[in-house]
């Protein structure tokens, strides 16, 4: 027995102690070196049946306790890898059959054996001090004026009951007036019925294969889409099918990097845009309501939304080619994942690309369609922003400008439409990008609805090399202000900063200053800029993570993780990519996926509330130089090594994780939080979700785990989010962020959900779509669920 566990102790002392001397030598802590050297001489005692090992392992535990401390005050989960280990070896040898082997007690009491009861029993009061501290929540109410605000929203044309777009209207503010669940009743909500797209993925499918469909509910129907761009109408009373319309795209083009659809659009020839008269020819017309969807291989095609039927009359039977007047053809590069805006007779359609394959990748243009004939109105390319006239035959766009995958906006009575831009690709280095698209990348872009001519621009990063593009669709809301109501768009980035812009001509409503940022160690060839503008309204973490913020389910992964930061550069926000060798480059933090992702915010525009869902997880770069890059090869996919032909360096990247797998910064990783819009300031922000659905083992920690996917607040005073890695809907209390109530997901929530009213009973019902997320490793599944307080 002793001869057992002292070998075990030697083995993990040695291990400590070899890895905090590497770490000391990089600048680290020398608390693992030194704690390795007393498990290791603990564990010869023990082997030696020596009873002085109680006495130094008890001395090993009260200097952790103290070093612990010191390092993170009495943050539970941050002291539990830090202590667990030493305070189950200390419980280990005062076992009664690990004890008595211990040599004989001397005369007089036995000094070692009660320093380790002692040092066992501080442990337990400082877990028992740390379970009652919380360092991370900002528990606060809504004030009372906000909550008792009355009056109508702007519904944008939005009919009473409906959502008739993917963020319920043009303004993409993901709220519905919808009343009927409340705080108080919200706890009773049961699932109503449930539908099964029967679409999964093939063999040929990308790993980034998702569920990301927010349903609209608009005519009587609910409409959605899959993964494979199946427009699938259901009846919102009992989910059953009216019709599918199957496009078949082609499943078998080798360069797509994902496989989503977000959502569809729909247009009616009798109502075009709010207050708008009409069209003349709608009686005539061969598809008077119509659905307008994207499909992965490169086609925006329309659909009769009462039958399902093609509108033959639409673009070539039906069907619209997005690469035409692109130089770059290859099928699998253009893959508009977002529906398109549609208002004023125009339908605004944008694509991404794929990311960091190359340079030779199709234009980032942004086209207006007619809605009947599908004939092209106007077009706006990044890399010549002055020429929005059609492109006359034989021209074409200019190849691998800026691009938009996220959801547009629209302010109809401006005549507006407001885009979310993303980078001329590859992301990580900009040595040679166009002179003309550069500052529209990471912008957010207003252009007029009836010419595609500039309005106005403004960039939230300057020469973005950190893949920080915006994905969430921005959200016009009319903010109190002492000067009254001022007409605003709401941006929320990955950079954390939520930018709050006068959407009438781009003049900021929150302040932004530039700062300071680093700017050496820039990649041969590239350039950064000097300074950044930073939010007055922003969840970027107040400080920057340090080696005592590394995290771990044990003492060794953490450690390793202070390895892995030392190795690294880091430097805060906007630490310039790094050339590196294999385990060396640069801490990127945020990281790619962002604090805030395509999810976007919700406003409940009554109240003067913005709430959102921030996540925190850092991600590991490094630029290869081509000649490595070339031998080895590379993913094509948004994680590994990218290729970025065209270019001096492939890119590494993968996530911030310890040799366990577990993240190395700390928790909480996700939130949801509330800002109150008349002052701008934060009022509430809890951590969210559990482990259960991604630790190794099924415990669900209450931690905080990271969402992919958006918000939705009712006129009851409800918000609800689905997307967080443990399979849950849950339903917040908008006054202070408590959950009200929370139903189990029969696979991973990564999309936002909506609501409405029936038409035919009054009933309010939630529906979100739970069919997972290929890339985050949630469960894949088909279903479609609706929940609804239930009949009295």
């Amino acid at each position: 027995m002793l001869a057992v566990t002292g070998s075990v102790f030697i083995v993990l002392g040695v291990v400590l102690l070899c890895g905090g001397a590497y770490l000391a030598s990089l600048g680290g802590s020398l608390y693992y070196l030194l704690a390795g050297i007393g498990l290791a001489a603990t564990g010869v005692l023990v082997f030696r049946g020596r009873r002085a090992a109680l006495g130094l392992l008890s001395l090993v535990l009260i200097v952790t306790i103290v070093w612990s401390v010191i390092e993170v005050k009495f943050d539970w989960w941050q002291l539990l890898p830090r202590l667990d280990i030493w305070f189950g070896a200390a419980v280990w040898l005062l076992l009664p059959f690990v004890d008595r082997r211990l040599g004989k007690e001397a005369a007089g009491a036995d000094a070692g054996r009660k320093a380790l009861f002692a040092s066992v029993a501080a442990t337990l009061v400082v877990g028992a001090i740390a379970l009652g501290q919380d360092y991370h929540d900002l528990h606060g109410e809504m004030p009372q004026q906000n909550m008792a605000a009355t009056g109508a929203a702007d519904s944008a044309g939005v009919a009473a009951g409906d959502w008739s777009a993917y963020g319920h209207s043009g303004h993409g503010d993901r709220y519905t007036p919808a009343a009927q669940i409340t705080p108080a009743n919200a706890g009773r909500l049961t699932q109503a019925w449930s539908y099964h797209t029967g679409d999964f993925k093939g063999p040929t499918d990308p790993g980034e294969i998702a569920n990301e469909v927010t349903p609209i509910k608009v005519n009587g129907m609910l409409y959605m889409c899959t993964p494979h761009n199946i427009v699938i109408a259901l009846n919102p009373d009992t989910g059953k099918e009216i019709w599918r319309h199957d496009p078949k795209i082609n499943r078998d083009a080798a360069g797509y990097q994902h496989m989503i659809c977000r959502g569809v659009s729909y247009w009616d020839a009798n109502a075009p845009s709010p207050g708008s008269t009409p069209r003349a020819d709608a009686a005539t017309m061969e598809c008077p309501r119509r659905i307008l969807a994207p499909t992965m291989d490169g086609t925006l095609i329309a659909v009769n939304a009462d039958t399902g039927a093609t509108c033959k009359s639409f673009g070539d039977n039906g069907v619209v080619d997005l690469y035409k007047g692109h130089p770059v053809k290859r099928r699998g590069m253009l893959m508009p994942t977002s529906p398109p805006a549609v208002a004023h007779n125009i339908v605004v359609m944008a694509a991404s690309v794929t990311d960091n394959e190359s340079t030779d990748e199709p234009s980032g243009v942004i086209r207006g369609y007619d809605p009947v004939s599908g004939k092209l109105v106007w077009n706006w390319d990044p890399a010549r922003p002055d020429e929005t006239n059609p492109l006359t035959e034989g021209e074409t766009y200019v190849r691998n400008s800026p691009n938009s995958w996220g959801v547009s906006s629209i302010d109809e009575k401006l005549c507006m439409v407001y885009i979310p831009m993303g980078n001329e690709t590859p992301d990580t280095w900009g040595g040679r990008r166009n002179k003309n698209g550069e500052r529209f990348n990471s912008a957010i872009v207003a252009l007029d609805l009836a010419t595609g001519k500039l309005k106005w621009v403004y960039q939230t990063v300057h020469h973005d090399i950190w893949d920080m593009d915006i994905g969430g669709q921005p959200t016009l809301v009319d903010i109190d202000t002492p000067k009254g109501k001022v007409p605003s768009l709401v941006a929320t980035t990955k950079t954390g900063n939520i930018f709050v812009i006068d959407r009438r001509d781009g003049s900021l409503v929150v302040p932004a200053p530039e700062k300071p940022v680093p700017t050496d160690h820039v990649a041969a060839g590239d350039h950064v800029s000097p300074t950044q503008p930073f939010s007055a309204l922003s969840f970027l973490p107040e400080r920057n993570i340090s080696e005592t913020d590394m995290w771990g389910t044990t003492p060794f992964d953490q450690m390793a993780c202070r390895i892995i930061f030392k190795n690294h550069r880091y430097e805060g926000p906007f630490t310039p990519q790094t050339v590196g060798e294999p385990g060396k480059g640069a801490i990127i933090s945020p990281g790619p996926l962002g604090i805030f992702e395509w999810g976007g915010a919700t406003v409940d525009p009554v109240r003067q509330i913005l709430i959102v869902n921030p996540d925190y997880m850092g991600f590991q770069e490094r630029l290869v130089p081509r000649a490595l890059a070339n031998a080895k090869g590379g993913t094509g996919g948004e994680m590994g090594l990218q290729p970025q032909t065209g270019i001096p360096f492939a890119v590494e990247i993968k996530p911030f994780l310890s040799p366990l797998g577990f993240p190395c910064q700390a928790p909480p990783w996700g939130y949801v939080a509330a800002v109150d819009l008349k002052t701008m300031k934060k009022v509430w922000m809890h951590k969210n979700g559990t482990t259960r659905d991604s630790a190794p083992v099924p415990i669900a920690l209450p931690l905080g785990v990271p969402s992919l996917g958006g918000m939705m607040t009712t006129g009851g005073g409800v918000t609800f989010l689905s997307s967080a890695l443990d399979y849950y809907i849950r339903g917040y209390d908008v006054s202070n962020g408590k959950v009200v109530w929370k139903a189990r997901l029969p696979a991973g929530g990564q999309a936002t959900p909506m609501s409405y009213v029936s038409d035919k009973t009054g009933k309010q019902y939630v529906v979100v779509m739970a069919g997972g997320h290929g890339s985050l490793g949630t469960s894949m599944g088909d279903e479609i669920v609706a929940f609804a307080l239930p009949d009295k």
